[in-house]
């Protein structure tokens, strides 16, 4: 058991509590919808649905995905825009391209590697 690990401290979960699955996604992780025609680095996560449901109700009813999963703020890019895009794990792919993204607030929050990954600029405190 460790101790660190507050689901393996021996204390049960409310049973109203939904099971959280892993997130296969990190920030700076760069990647591509599943169905729809964009890619984007993942800059924050939801390990569930943190959406408003007004957002939700909006996907047409056979595409809701099921909000027991993490959920992915990216800064996306399509052919011929940028926004911000807000996505499920099983709508994620992982986009190996090596091809830079161009959506403006990038630079902001990271900076490529070499090998064409994100990671975050460091925190300056004086």
């Amino acid at each position: 058991m460790n101790s660190l690990d507050p689901y393996k401290s021996g204390n049960p979960l409310p049973a109203n509590t939904p099971d959280i699955l892993a997130a296969r996604f990190a920030i700076g992780d760069v990647v591509r919808h599943r169905i729809f025609d964009f890619r984007g680095v993942i800059y924050d996560i939801d390990p569930v649905f943190a959406n408003s449901e007004e957002w939700y109700e909006a996907i047409p009813k056979d595409l809701q995905p099921p909000k027991d999963q993490p959920f992915y703020h990216l800064f996306a890019e399509s052919n011929d825009s940028s926004y911000v895009a807000y996505v499920s794990q099983q709508n994620l792919l992982s986009d190996d391209s090596g091809e830079p993204i161009g959506h403006p607030d990038v630079a902001r929050l990271f900076h490529a590697t070499e090998s064409g990954q994100y990671k975050l600029h460091g925190i300056h405190r004086h």
